[in-house]
């Protein structure tokens, strides 16, 4: 029943239900310090210690077994939710892990970067969130670092709409594959929601590789966000990094 209550906040806090709610934004005072303030739904975001995002640091090594995706080109549609620009996918698109499978939902994107690796940010970090049908959580981080324009956001781009709680249609359907770096070599660590209600019990699988972006690119994503919508670091507490 928890993770299936995740799934819906997950869901709803990234605008499949926007507008509905408690407000929040990623400054002023109702920034991510006031967040667990704002409802008593949102008081994990203050009080829990599994929290999203973290530095990846003194990573552990484990044997990790590796990422399959069979991602379909399904997706229509991009929407600018006010807190992001996130593009969703109706059911067909999987990532498997050790034996289990993940439907990819939706992906959407940050700037700067929410997680960091040994002290490093990123210009942009690209969320793909996936569930099971139990509610588990996964979400696959994509960091992106500036340089060539990336082909794979161009679509999105040109589609992006300016505003937000604004929705437009892709030129064509377009598949999560092509955000991906050739290497899907991974950290892993146990982590939440990066926004309110920040949920806990989401695995989180951050690549190590990253991808480029321009930094126009990164520029035209602020403008429709209104700026950066990344949340701090969080402590790791008595997390490992696993890698």
């Amino acid at each position: 029943m928890k993770k299936t209550v995740a799934l819906v906040a997950l869901l709803a806090s990234n605008a499949v239900l926007a507008g509905h709610g408690v407000h929040w934004a990623y400054s002023g005072n109702e920034g991510p310090e006031y967040w667990g303030k704002l409802a008593q739904e949102y008081s994990t975001c203050s009080t829990g210690k599994n929290q999203s995002p973290v530095n990846l640091t003194q990573e552990i090594k484990a044997e990790l077994s590796p990422l399959t995706f069979n991602y379909q080109t399904t997706a229509t549609e991009v929407e600018n939710n006010g807190h992001t620009v996130q593009v969703n996918f109706p059911a067909g698109s999987t990532l498997s892990l050790d034996g289990h499978v993940y439907t990819l939902k939706q992906f959407h994107f940050h700037t700067t970067s929410e997680n960091t690796i040994d002290g490093k940010s990123f210009p942009l970090e690209g969320h793909l969130v996936h569930a099971d049908d139990k509610g588990n959580l996964a979400v696959v981080a994509v960091m992106f670092d500036q340089g060539a324009a990336n082909e794979a956001l161009n679509p999105i781009w040109k589609a992006m709409p300016a505003k937000a709680n604004q929705k437009s249609t892709l030129p064509q359907a377009i598949s999560a594959s092509g955000l991906l770096p050739a290497d899907a070599s991974y950290f892993r660590f146990n982590g939440s929601l990066t926004t309110p209600p920040c949920t806990e019990g989401v695995m989180w699988l951050v690549l190590k590789t990253p991808v480029t972006v321009s930094e126009e690119q990164v520029a035209q994503f602020e403008k429709a966000v209104g700026g950066h919508n990344n949340r701090p670091l969080q402590p790791l507490n008595a997390r490992a990094i696993l890698k």
